[in-house]
């Protein structure tokens, strides 16, 4: 019994709220804003739309962006792994990804970092950030 009241005292202190979750991650890379994920898509980066349809749909695509819905999202951009993107070309390889407003992808980026993706970022603010810099965007 001792020990099973250690172990869930030991959990409740390592609980963690989202907002201080998403403050953690963010410190640990460099995140992009409009205007630098566009050079970093110009300069070779690939560029990762987690949005789901209804929001693809509704709002439209970045041109030349791969969608890979969040669910997918590790084993489509994993190098080594059997359902990886043919874009998924190494370790190496710089991924901006992005989601509507900047939050999911956030989490989405340390669980690429995880896998060894340690080039990957987010666009902050989303693609809703990247339309309103009046970046292009594919009806």
């Amino acid at each position: 019994m001792c020990r099973e009241r250690a172990g869930t005292e030991q959990a409740a202190a390592e609980r963690v709220g989202i907002d201080e979750l998403l403050e953690r991650v963010r410190s640990g890379y460099e995140r992009l804003g409009p205007d630098e994920a566009r050079a970093a898509a110009a300069e070779g980066a690939l560029l990762v739309d987690i949005r789901y349809a209804e929001l693809r749909t509704r709002d439209g695509l970045i041109p030349g962006a791969l969608v890979v819905e969040r669910n997918e999202l590790e084993w489509r951009l994993d190098p080594l792994g059997s359902h990886r993107a043919a874009e998924a070309v190494s370790h190496g390889l710089r991924v901006v990804v992005f989601c509507n407003e900047g939050y999911a992808s956030s989490l989405a980026v340390e669980s690429l970092h995880r896998l060894g993706l340690y080039r990957a970022t987010d666009l902050v603010g989303g693609f809703q950030a990247w339309r309103a810099a009046g970046l292009p965007v594919d009806a």
